[in-house]
């Protein structure tokens, strides 16, 4: 008797979802069935902590031969074996090189026995005292004992193929490392812990479950499958769009909060840019003059104002001039503009609105602006109803840089224009990723293509084409579906050590 159709859909369905929510443990499996027949990993080395002068470095040895490449090179007082110590806690020795048994370094030692490490390999580690030359010296030592140098983010690559992360939860360790305030750190922090990887794997569940009706509908058509209509495809699928969309909305958060909001203080010489940029910095980080053209290179700082992260450029001043060195830093300041997500407009009060100020206001009308009129401690000759008239919608704050005198006002602004985006920062949930970007830009076009081919009522092998695009793309994020290519450039981009 041929099995009822709703239990073939739903058997399928199963074995879908387990694929999906075991993808990485295949690839754990894979690297056991590696090391049986002689292919497994070999045993890497790599300093942990940042280079120079430190009052402790670490050098992290990872594989299968890491207990005997520590053995080789560490003596306690009781000539304990590393194998013979308490795993877990750490071991006060010295480190010699074999070779001649010249002493190193004083060290503590520490082995951890996978799978229950960061990389899910046997793993050593040796704290020393900090500094260039202890620190080299010992992975010197280690890499002429069984190790080689480990390449560009290769412990966490192992994490990943060993099946402990996925690929968006590596690709967070660095986010993490590279975090610039402590907003963007709890974003990372929960990408970390799987927020993205989530949110991924629900709608891929969903698409599974489109899938294996649409498989169903196509091996048995002369049955009738009460499930499979072409509303409910609809209705899953519309569902799907609305939280990739939901996802893509947060793209601009999470590009400021990785990258920092590109802030571009524009004005024409002597009006207080530099000023504002030592303002905000605390320091004086820019020298200001009440010579005209002062300023004549771009530049940057990164601030933390109340949890934003803002990438701060000061200009040189813009106004037409013989000098080719500051024509320069005016054509840099223009080409600036175009690339900033927030410009900074420096007006002065004690002047009328001049040829040079009518030239900035044609730059940024169209611009995402805050306009600053300052020097508001000295008498006003600018006509401030002229001013807004011309820059409508325009936030406008009134200031004495000199005097310090608006700057809290301007922090305000800068965490309200921040935060009243569609996106909040306390969502656990914000794309932060550039490449998570372009692969949710993909899937979303394959949701698209198959929502309007339901509209048509094409056939539903088309329709499958699309469902099965977006799920692979989808999986991209995490590294389900993703090829090795993509894996080693993204790894490649990590710091040595991690």
């Amino acid at each position: 008797m041929k099995p009822s159709i709703k239990i073939l859909g739903f058997m399928l369905c199963n074995c879908f979802f387990w694929y999906t929510n075991n993808a990485q443990k295949y690839s754990c499996v894979l690297h056991r069935v590696n090391e049986v027949i002689g292919l497994d990993f070999d045993t890497i080395a790599a300093i942990a902590t940042a280079p120079g002068e430190a009052g402790i470095g670490i050098i992290r040895i990872s594989g299968k031969n890491a207990i005997d490449v520590g053995n080789k090179i560490f003596k306690n007082r009781k000539q304990l074996s590393l194998r013979d110590c308490e795993e877990r806690k750490l071991n006060y020795g010295y480190i010699y090189d074999p070779k001649d048994g010249k002493k190193i370094d004083e060290v503590l030692m520490v082995y951890i026995k996978g799978p229950y490490t960061y990389t899910k390999e046997d793993i050593v580690e040796v704290n020393c005292h900090g500094g260039i030359v202890p620190v080299r010296k010992i992975l010197e030592v280690i890499l002429e004992n069984g190790a080689r140098l480990a390449e560009r983010g290769e412990f966490t690559k192992r994490a990943f193929l060993n099946g402990r992360i996925d690929l968006s939860q590596a690709e967070a360790v660095m986010d993490l490392i590279s975090a610039k305030t402590d907003i963007s750190f709890n974003v990372s922090l929960n990408q970390l812990e799987g927020s993205i990887s989530s949110e991924v794997k629900k709608l891929q569940n969903v698409l599974l479950g489109m899938l294996a009706h649409v498989e169903a509908s196509i091996d048995f058509p002369e049955d009738d499958v009460e499930d499979l209509t072409y509303s409910n495809l609809q209705e899953q699928g519309n569902l799907v769009l609305d939280k990739i969309n939901r996802l893509l909305s947060t793209v601009y958060t999470g590009k400021i909060l990785r990258e920092g909001l590109k802030t571009v203080i524009l004005g024409k010489p002597n009006v207080g840019k530099s000023s504002l940029l030592n303002a905000i910095l605390r320091e004086n980080r820019a020298i200001v003059t009440d010579i005209p053209g002062t300023t004549r290179d771009v530049i940057e700082e990164y601030v933390n104002i109340n949890g934003v992260p803002l990438k701060i450029i000061d200009t040189a001043g813009i106004r037409e001039t013989e000098d080719i060195v500051e024509r320069l830093g005016v054509d840099k300041a223009k080409e600036l503009l175009n690339e900033a997500d927030l410009v900074i407009a420096v007006f002065d009060t004690s002047e009328e609105l001049s040829r040079e100020d009518y030239h900035i206001i044609d730059l940024i009308k169209d611009r995402k602006t805050i306009v600053l009129l300052n020097k508001s401690d000295l008498p006003s000759k600018l006509n401030e109803e002229d001013l807004k008239n011309y820059l409508p919608n325009k936030r406008v704050i009134s200031t004495a840089i000199s005097k310090n005198e608006g700057i809290d006002k301007l922090e305000e602004t800068l965490e309200d224009m921040f935060l009243s985006s569609e996106v909040q920062i306390s969502d656990s949930t914000i794309v932060t990723n550039v490449r998570h970007r372009d692969q949710l830009l993909k899937a979303k076009n394959n949701i698209e293509d198959a929502l309007n081919s339901l509209t048509l009522s094409m056939p539903l092998d088309c329709i499958e084409v699309d469902i099965k695009g977006c799920w692979e793309n989808l999986g991209e994020i995490t590294g389900d579906t993703v090829g090795e290519d993509i894996i080693d450039k993204i790894f490649s981009e990590f710091c040595i050590g991690k």
